[in-house]
């Protein structure tokens, strides 16, 4: 036995050292991995063999998700000086959104394809954990991130990544229905499904403030960095990510709430119809920036999940109205998203392999600290 645990690789831990420059920003990769599950599962179509490889992709972004609760664990333990500057950095503080985002959307994915391979009751114990977690880190979020940015921070212009902490609780909004079936008929699934309404409606209102200052600071000023230019995918999110929130409302809710069904539709049909056209302006600016440089940082992860919320969202319109043109469209940025994840993939193992990553990571964004 001694000599067979001898041979046994062990799990590499993250060492201390390493880990002094890893941001929440590093949460996305687990978010786009997720997402690539969770929106193959649903997908109109039947393709031999897909639900499985999603089964192995959510069981991925699973094992990423603790391996980067280890690692942020050991950062905050051993870099506690370097934690609190990313608090204080306007760069940087918006991206604590990527956490519950993460462990929400993975909890997601164990509601939907766990049960596969863990059984049907420890996926959903471990679902709604993730879920809980998930939604009150990102209330937290949401009104703790506003408040430094107001408070501490000194930014110059707004930026894509405002919308990260604003946007997590629509994630659970969209998210969290999928675990009413699992909760006693009556009071406790009509507390979640309002509590869910609730999450849509804080993050809808809040996105309608920042993004007309996000779109405001494109028109008027110079475009983005090179650098920056993928963020521009990040408003994709809280438009698909809303979309798939009303729709999934709207399937839970059943007959008790008759008008579900339709206002998922005449939100939904609109709302998507913007994503494309701000799909289309955000993909023109991204080769517009590779043609001049561009090179690959973690702001590429911002090409996966806003995508994937958008896959999403195309694929609950297309069960509520039962349009074959909404379930191609859901296809055809499903390939988008796999293509974007793989991409963004390779490159992230390979900037690991080197060191580079780790080594002098830069996170979008701009910005200096108030003093007051």
């Amino acid at each position: 036995m001694a000599t067979l645990a001898h041979r046994l690789p062990l799990p590499r831990v993250p060492r201390a050292a390493a880990v002094r420059h890893l941001g929440p920003n590093w949460y996305a990769t687990v978010m786009g991995t997720s997402i690539v599950a969770g929106a193959g599962a649903a997908l109109p179509v039947r393709i031999p063999g897909l639900r499985t490889g999603c089964t192995a992709v959510w069981a991925l972004s699973l094992l990423m998700l603790l391996v980067l609760l280890v690692a942020r664990a050991l950062h905050w333990t051993h870099h506690a000086d370097q934690a609190r500057a990313h608090l204080l950095d306007p760069a940087v503080a918006p991206f604590y959104g990527c956490l519950a985002m993460a462990l929400v959307s993975v909890g997601g994915g164990t509601a939907v394809l766990g049960g596969d391979w863990l059984g049907r009751a420890p996926a959903v114990a471990l679902a709604t954990a993730l879920f809980l977690a998930g939604t009150v880190t990102g209330l937290a979020v949401a009104v703790a991130v506003p408040y430094m940015m107001v408070v501490h921070h000194k930014v110059d212009a707004a930026s894509p990544v405002w919308l990260l902490p604003v946007v997590s609780p629509m994630v659970s909004a969209a998210l969290g229905p999928l675990l009413v079936p699992h909760l006693p008929p009556g009071q406790a699934q009509r507390t979640l499904l309002v509590a869910c309404y609730g999450m849509f409606g804080l993050s809808l209102l809040a996105t309608l403030v920042v993004l007309p200052l996000v779109f405001g600071r494109l028109v008027t000023g110079e475009p983005l960095p090179l650098a920056l230019t993928p963020t521009l995918f990040l408003v994709l999110g809280p438009l698909g990510q809303s979309t798939t929130a009303a729709g999934n409302l709207a399937a839970a809710a059943g007959p008790g709430m008759p008008y579900a069904t339709g206002l998922a539709v005449v939100y939904g049909v609109p709302v998507m119809g913007f994503a494309l056209l701000w799909l289309a302006l955000a993909g023109a600016m991204v080769l517009r920036a590779r043609r001049r440089g561009m090179g690959f940082t973690m702001a590429w992860w911002a090409f996966t999940f806003p995508v994937g919320t958008c896959v999403t969202g195309a694929e609950g319109l297309a069960r509520h109205t039962g349009l074959a043109a909404l379930s191609w469209l859901a296809v055809g940025l499903y390939v988008l998203l796999v293509a974007a994840w793989l991409t963004a993939a390779v490159r992230t193992a390979r900037g690991l392999a080197g060191g580079a990553l780790l080594a002098a990571p830069r996170v979008p964004g701009r910005g200096t600290v108030r003093t007051r």
